[in-house]
């Protein structure tokens, strides 16, 4: 009988990532190999890496670095490095990791099968990072995949062809590309066959799927998904600003299914800034997408990323940003601190922040999200929310309303997004209960079953 053989998978960065990963766990899965946790027990490494910041990026080299010291031990592991970073180094990799067997860029995938074998058969080493004309297809395989789950990702674009000044992407990912539609509602039919009830659809920029294809739009494509019985909620990350039409406003509005959430990258409240920035719309742009999606979604739940210190970036530019943060009031925000990225334009321009000042600011901005954050999640207290069930809390309430019985603490999402736990007993997961709000935290809410089903 042939001997086991198994695969450990290191994931950093996106939600692309992880979608990534699971498609390379389906390729290895179809060569035998078996996933597991225990990166000792592994006869196979990868490493699918992140690039859009440094600490991102080095993280991946110290992984790969401990690996490659583990190989002196167990010689015949396999070890490839994935993603976004290979992509970016391609064999310069080996001069930090000279142990690295196979460098496997972002369009490659469908040829790991070759290259893992060609390793195994003559001790090679690998580097792939050229451009493949075809999107790498691939059913979910469900004996590979993580069965405990109610929420999956799907990607339906690859790329961008935005060329945002600070941003890596299409220098890692390629040019902007689209999934065949008819691939992507296979993809979702056969995740709802098989008790998924939540489907997040990714893309750098989903408000422009199918545009250069000339297929279907992406609020004709969320009509498609909402047909799928089988699917209860349908989320998407990322938009982008310039491209966020009124149809795709008004398929919010209507369309049932769509949670209550949109993630919408504003970047810089200053249009100075955001001009060097290439991103195409001014803070004023920004603000009447804003105010035309509350109008006809008055619950939306809004969220943004915002970088600090930008080159050139003054105390006048980021007020701007602050101004903006206070006006619009968003639910959550994901800040950072510019750092300069390869192949990146803005890391050749003039006026870079001191460390010091980027950090001030980024704790200022911060400080402030957060008064706005816990006040809308204060605002939820009283309510009767919907609540997908994604499994037990991980971390356990203690004091008044603790668990006990026969009753477990569980843990999911309102539409809009924010994180419930609660008491219950005999549930399922990709159950949506009725939760009645009784308490807010910095960062979730606590509730209690009003409606088992």
């Amino acid at each position: 009988m042939k001997p086991r053989q198994y695969a450990y998978i290191y994931t950093i960065g996106c939600q692309m990532n992880t979608y990534d990963s699971e498609k390379i766990s389906a390729v290895l899965g179809s060569m035998g190999y078996e996933n597991t946790y225990d990166l000792d027990q592994a006869d196979l490494v990868v490493c699918n890496t992140c690039s859009i910041r440094k600490k991102a990026q080095e993280k991946a080299f110290s992984f790969l670095g401990k690996v490659a010291g583990r190989k002196n031990n167990k010689k015949d592991v396999i070890t490839i490095m994935a993603g976004c970073v290979a992509q970016q180094e391609g064999e310069n990799v080996f001069k930090r990791i000279p142990n690295l067997d196979i460098v496997l860029g972002t369009q490659a995938f469908s040829q790991l099968k070759t290259h893992v074998n060609a390793v195994r058969s003559s001790k090679t080493r690998i580097v792939d990072t050229g451009e493949h004309e075809q999107i790498f297809e691939l059913m979910p395989d469900f004996s590979t995949l993580e069965k405990d789950r109610a929420s999956r990702f799907v990607t339906i674009m690859q790329g961008c062809d935005n060329y945002c000044t600070y941003c890596v992407v299409p220098y890692v990912r390629g040019r902007e590309r689209s999934r065949k539609p008819e691939n992507i509602i296979r993809e979702i039919e056969i995740l709802g066959d098989n008790g998924v009830k939540e489907v997040t659809l990714l893309g750098q920029n989903v408000n422009s799927y199918g545009k250069k294809e000339k297929v279907c739009s992406f609020p004709e494509l969320l009509e498609k998904i909402r047909s799928i019985d089988t699917i209860k909620r349908i989320r998407f990350a990322t938009s982008h600003p310039k491209d966020f039409s009124d149809d795709l406003i008004y398929a919010i509005r209507d369309n049932e299914k769509i949670c209550r959430q949109v993630h919408l990258p504003v970047q810089s409240g200053s249009t100075r800034i955001l001009k060097k920035m290439n991103r195409g719309y001014t803070s004023q742009d920004y603000m009447k997408r804003i105010e035309k999606l509350r109008k006809e979604c008055p619950d939306i739940a809004l969220s943004s990323d915002i970088i600090v210190g930008f080159p050139s970036e003054t105390e006048t530019d980021f007020q701007q940003t602050l101004d903006l943060v206070k006006d619009i009031e968003f639910d959550g925000l994901f800040a950072f601190s510019y750092s300069h990225r390869p192949n990146a334009p803005a890391s050749k321009f003039s006026g870079e922040i001191d460390q010091k000042t980027k950090m001030a600011r980024l704790n200022h901005l911060l400080e402030i999200q957060e008064t706005f954050t816990w006040r809308k999640n204060q605002a939820c207290v009283g309510r009767r929310e919907s609540v997908l069930v994604e499994g037990r809390s991980l971390k356990q309430r203690k004091g008044n309303g603790q668990c006990i019985g026969d009753m477990h603490q569980m843990t999911g999402r309102t539409d809009s997004g924010k994180i419930v736990h609660f008491c219950a007993k005999d549930l399922s997961l990709g159950d949506i209960l009725k939760i009645n709000i009784e308490q807010a935290y910095p960062h979730s809410l606590w509730g209690s079953v009003c409606d088992e089903k």
